[in-house]
């Protein structure tokens, strides 16, 4: 058992917590806001109808939006409201509840590797401080050899960019591409938010 990450925290000190955010991105959805930055970056990186993990996928945006684009997507999220939201709005995709930290789609029968892992939305930084070198040591292990892994998350969550950077190393991933938004600015010292592309090293 691993330890229970900070999203699952915030939703046992509030049951409102995950019906908040499905709201939250459904309203958005309806307003017509841009959801899918991440997806349109994915897309670039990977061939047609390519094989993609989104890992952390809450209510299927990103996937949704991959899947839409004709790549075949498993969206893995340990949030069970966050994933029947994901069903309701997005059909296209298989979800699954999962911690991953404890990542093993092998053994749920998926057991091609993936050409892409896309982590978005702050994931990075909901997860137990403890697990997350193991979540990249998993999305590493999932990935296909000249796969790449796109995570993104922001400054001042609790998760220094040069630890994330060290415990990508230690789950044999390096930088392939560092930028500081899902729309291609380039990484800097002072950028606040960070949008990594990583190979295995």
């Amino acid at each position: 058992m691993v330890e229970q990450s900070i999203w699952m925290q915030k939703v046992a000190a509030d049951p409102d917590h995950s019906t908040w955010f499905i709201e939250r991105f459904r309203s958005m959805a309806h307003a017509g806001d841009d959801l899918a930055g991440e997806a349109r970056l994915v897309d670039a990186m990977v061939p047609r109808r390519a094989r993609i993990l989104d890992a952390g996928c809450g209510t299927g945006r990103v996937g949704g939006a991959l899947a839409e684009a004709g790549h075949y997507v498993v969206g893995v999220d340990v949030d069970p409201a966050l994933i029947e939201a994901a069903e309701q709005d997005h059909s296209g995709p298989r979800w699954m509840v999962g911690d991953l930290a404890e990542l093993d789609l092998p053994a749920q029968g998926i057991t091609t590797p993936f050409d892409a892992v896309v982590c978005a939305g702050n994931v990075m930084a909901f997860l137990a401080p403890s697990t997350r070198r193991e979540v990249l040591r998993r999305f590493r292990a999932h990935l296909a050899p000249d796969g790449r892994v796109a995570i993104g998350f922001g400054a001042g969550r609790g998760y220094e960019f040069s630890e994330f950077f060290a415990d990508a190393a230690a789950g044999a991933l390096e930088p392939d591409l560092l930028l500081s938004t899902w729309d291609l600015r380039p990484f800097r010292d002072d950028s606040t938010f960070l949008v990594a592309l990583l190979r295995p090293a």
